[in-house]
């Protein structure tokens, strides 16, 4: 009988096993989560937009991770929604963060029903899903206002979106990163605008943040 969560199952192994790093610790999301060159340009570009408006924005944090990141955004938020597959993660989260803006939920956020909110933040989740995954979640996407994307590509010329299979690795491997703008995903959007980008710490590549203004 195919197994009904395959994404869910490769995730929890990737904590149980370790398999990010963070030996010491009961759940690690990785460099890309604790890197200090990678993290603090993303909390200080991201700030910088949620601070930049007068009526601060609800925010749904898709791939909540360890939650290293959100926890230095939630204060520049009306209300931060975090998101992840793995329910012994966000029960932790639960138990570590708590402030009275602040809500975990534990979803497939392929399958599932996502939080309304104004902005996504999708920081290095969808590069580790398959296109058909993708596609599912790329078709929620226009519900937001606002969508901030996060994903390791090769640096320079690559071909977009080859198919993986759910779990620890990335398309870097087939010389390959995530386009949500071409095909098979087609994303719809009015704006597209590059924050920044910074190299890998840990292998080839970069890792480059993008706000996208819905249609």
């Amino acid at each position: 009988m195919k197994n009904a969560w395959p994404t869910k199952d490769a995730m929890e192994q990737v904590y149980e096993m370790k398999l990010w790093g963070g030996k010491d610790t009961d759940f690690y999301s990785g460099l890309g989560s604790h890197h200090p060159e990678i993290l603090d340009p993303y909390i200080e570009a991201v700030t910088s937009f949620l601070r930049s408006f007068e009526d601060p924005l609800v925010v749904c944090d898709l791939g909540c991770g360890d939650f290293n990141v959100g926890k230095e955004l939630v204060s520049h938020t009306k209300k931060y929604v975090a998101v992840d597959i793995v329910k012994e993660l966000i029960e932790r989260n639960k138990e570590r963060f708590k402030e009275e803006k602040l809500e975990f939920h534990c979803l497939d956020i392929a399958t599932d029903d996502l939080p309304s909110a104004d902005c996504a933040l999708l920081r290095q989740v969808l590069q580790h899903l398959s296109n058909a995954e993708v596609q599912r979640i790329t078709k929620k996407l226009a519900d937001y206002t606002y969508v901030i994307l996060t994903e390791h590509i090769p640096e320079g010329d690559f071909k977009p979106n080859e198919d993986i299979i759910s779990g620890q690795g990335i398309r870097l491997k087939k010389q390959s990163g995530l386009d949500l703008l071409a095909p098979p995903f087609g994303l719809e959007v009015k704006e597209e605008k590059k924050l920044f980008s910074v190299p890998s710490q840990h292998s080839k590549g970069v890792i480059v943040t993008t706000l996208y203004t819905m249609v």
